[in-house]
């Protein structure tokens, strides 16, 4: 049996997140929801619009959206007759899924799978009233929102259900949705919330028993533990303080009196009255932050009152950032307290949870990182801490050492064995980890490796035959020493005869461009003439991809813009994600493409407008692209964009991205060449008139004044300036002046005090 039909009762914001993922891997799928009043499918409708939301888009392109079909469940019930899948997704009452069940059992086909997005209800309840055949094609499957974008299903099995069926699903969701499908026991809160709400809940309780205001705890508990920077206080203002408040009661509701969560469930007095404030988080507007004219505001715990929300500079914090969790455990501070005290009874937690929810730490571990974006699980977190130090520490503390945890004394959870990445499991047991087949995940591969080179913001390795390079600098940030690695690579490449190159990391972004703290730095010493080189060697370095005689891939996933994205426009071919964002943003910070992007991006506009002899109309495309600083959030975007090539290509499933890349460097025959002819530029006439269209929207309002300085210096490069119309320019002329307008930007204060505002405020001015 495959699925080739799906419908998704419940059209809230889970349902409507798990029909638009179905409709993004090209399937049919109807979203149903309870009839309206004047507009039966008012519902549904309303799920869709849900998919629309500009700042998290659940469809990658329009066309996905061809696939979903809207109804109600009284007029289109019937729909269902074919449907391969129906997962349901109404609100958590058992009688009303109950009452649901009843009626997909009379309509449904005999192999139709049934699931349920419950994370609170045990199957046995959920089935205690149907018939065997029901139970056996009855599972759970619990996305995580968003949908597109949370990696993890967390698939349960109840104590009927047949292996085909789960099976069936774990392949259909792993390989079609995209999705890290953890296999879960049938326990209260599974796996990714049963760990990540605890956690969320000790960093809570945490700062308010310590005294910490919300910017300090959020900047503990955040980037320096691996977890993303919105922290505690900023994730419940995202999710909504009233619906993690209802997700943690959902908690303390189903989990044994003698579960150590309770002990961080605590009410708290000032979120009470939030709630009843309608201080709830971002949907409001307003929470623990908020938003006013003079930027943004953090709420005072004691006095309830809203101040300036300063971007805090914590040296504890950074260093545990560049270099490892348990720095944050070596200073006894307020700010080591805290840290230890989230870490010691959250990764104890996740410890006392083995055997109870399976045997080994990879489930949980991967529940983490795929559901909450952790960048280590809490046993990946152990093992960097310690497992001696660990134990020792919570025994000086007095604090139970779980089972688990005393097992791995004198040793970790993970190890490399023969060349295979190991698990421990319950019992003193190793087993290797195995993934499905086509599943490669860099971050554990990199472990059975050497690096060929390495420094501390990029590395090399020898793939079997083939060079990957990895950045792994804060936000994979660009600098000379990144592109040194990279073309010691290509060098070695060509001299060695291996396979090919791919560029790649697992990290949550590809790159988020050249590093601007080194450009700061040039422009503080007064050096552009140091400037220049980096920017002439970053160009030099992305040439030699684009030349080279041998396979260049680059597998880009999270975000790959400014010279991140320079990199990727430089391959012979792009294996993506269906969920990256790429794009040159550099107008932002006041400067312009320097390595190779302003030439790209015409060359690219002239291929897919076919221009011919006249190339005005690509013209305006680049200086538009390049201008606005646009993205693109899907690949099939990219592509409309001018971003992407016909022949490169996305996967919908991150986990499989190397291994497609590994595949394109053995068949290169998808490979296309580089090929940059000299262009005949039309010169001064249309140079001049996107001068005129800037300066006439700067006295509209649109732009302010240095935008206008900047757009001028990207319509110098993409037209030739100010030379006659029809001089003839060589891929090298659009690099040399890349460089120029680069370093005539830099020089000025305006520039730089955009560049500033950046590093230091973390967000650029307008000026």
């Amino acid at each position: 049996m495959s699925i080739k039909k799906v419908a998704v009762i419940g059209a809230g914001t889970m349902g409507s997140g798990i029909a638009g993922q179905v409709a993004n891997a090209g399937i049919e799928v109807w979203l149903l929801d309870l009839p309206g009043d004047d507009n039966p499918n008012a519902l549904a409708e309303r799920g869709l619009e849900r998919l629309h939301d500009p700042n998290q888009p659940g469809l990658i392109s329009k066309e996905a959206e061809s696939f979903i079909h809207l109804g109600n469940t009284r007029d289109d019930f019937d729909q269902l007759a074919d449907c391969d899948w129906v997962a349901e997704a109404v609100v958590e009452r058992l009688d009303i899924k109950k009452d649901l069940y009843q009626r997909l059992d009379a309509v449904c086909h005999a192999n139709a799978i049934i699931t349920s997005n419950t994370s609170t209800i045990p199957i046995r309840l959920l089935v205690e009233d149907m018939p065997g055949p029901f139970r056996r094609r009855f599972a759970i499957t619990h996305f995580f929102n968003p949908v597109r974008f949370m990696r993890l299903l967390e698939l349960v099995r109840g104590e009927n259900t047949d292996d085909a069926v789960i099976e069936l699903l774990a392949d259909f969701c792993e390989q079609q949705l995209g999705k890290g499908v953890v296999r879960c026991l049938d326990t209260p809160g599974f796996l990714g919330n049963r760990v990540g709400v605890f956690a969320i809940q000790c960093a809570l309780q945490a700062a308010f028993e310590l005294g910490l205001n919300p910017l300090e705890a959020d900047a503990i508990f955040g980037r320096p533990m691996g977890i993303p920077k919105t922290g505690v206080f900023g994730l419940y203002d995202l999710i909504g303080i009233d619906l993690m408040s209802d997700v943690v009661q959902s908690l303390v509701n189903i989990l044994p009196e003698s579960d150590p969560f309770h002990a961080e469930a605590a009410r708290i007095p000032l979120m009470a009255q939030m709630i009843a404030n309608g201080q709830t988080g971002n949907k409001q507007g307003q929470g623990f932050y908020r938003d006013a004219e003079s930027g943004r505001e953090v709420l005072n715990l004691d006095s309830s009152e809203y101040h300036d929300a300063p971007r805090l500079n914590l040296p504890i914090a950074d260093k545990a950032e560049r270099q490892g969790v348990k720095h944050l455990l070596d200073d006894d501070n307020l700010y080591g307290q805290f840290a230890w005290r989230v870490l010691s009874r959250t990764l104890s937690y996740a410890a006392s949870l083995i055997p109870e929810v399976g045997d080994d730490p990879v489930g949980i571990d991967d529940a983490m990182k795929l559901g909450y974006n952790w960048i280590k699980g809490p046993f990946e977190l152990i093992d960097e801490i310690g497992a001696d130090a660990f134990i020792a520490k919570l025994g000086a503390d007095q604090l139970p050492i779980p089972e688990f945890l005393a097992e791995a004394a004198g040793s970790s959870f993970y190890r490399v064995e023969n060349n295979k990445l190991q698990a421990r499991r319950h019992g003193d047991i190793w087993q290797a980890i195995e993934r499905p087949a086509g599943v490669i995940r860099f971050n554990e591969k990199r472990q059975t490796l050497q690096p060929r080179n390495s420094c501390t913001v990029a590395s090399w390795f020898d793939l079997d035959g083939i060079a990957l390079v990895e950045f792994h600098s804060k936000a994979n940030a660009l600098d000379a020493d990144s592109m040194a690695i990279l073309d010691d690579a290509l060098i070695q490449v060509e001299a060695e005869g291996l396979r090919g190159l791919i560029v790649h990391n697992d990290a949550q972004h590809f790159s988020c461009g050249v590093n601007l703290q080194a450009v700061r730095n040039f422009f503080l010493q007064e050096d552009m003439d140091g400037l220049d080189r980096f920017l002439q060697d970053f160009q030099n370095t992305v040439h030699r991809m684009q030349t080279a005689s041998f396979p260049v891939v680059a597998a880009p996933v999270g975000l790959s813009i400014g010279g991140g994205f320079e990199v990727v426009l430089h391959a012979r071919q792009v294996i993506c994600h269906a969920n990256s964002v790429t794009g040159l943003v550099e107008s932002l910070v006041g400067v312009v493409p320097g390595g190779g992007g302003c030439k790209e991006t015409l060359y690219r506009w002239i291929e897919l407008l076919q221009c011919g002899d006249d190339i005005s109309d690509a013209c305006w495309k680049a200086f538009m692209n390049l201008g606005y600083g646009k993205t693109a959030t899907s690949p099939i975007i990219a592509k409309r964009q001018a971003m992407l090539r016909p022949h490169d290509r996305f996967v919908i499933n991150r986990d499989r991205i190397l291994g497609e890349a590994i595949k394109a460097i053995d068949d290169a025959s998808g490979q296309v060449p580089f090929e940059r002819p000299s262009l005949s530029m039309p010169g001064r006439p249309l140079f001049e008139e996107m001068v005129k269209w800037l300066e006439d929207s700067r006295d509209k309002g649109v732009f302010m004044p240095h935008d206008v300085n900047v757009g001028s210096e990207m319509a110098r490069i993409v037209t030739g300036g100010d030379i006659e119309p029809g001089t003839v320019w060589k891929e090298q002329d659009f690099y040399d002046a890349e460089r120029r307008s680069f370093l005539t930007l830099v020089a000025t204060a305006a520039t730089r005090e955009r560049i500033n505002s950046m590093l230091d405020a973390g967000a650029p001015v307008r000026n």
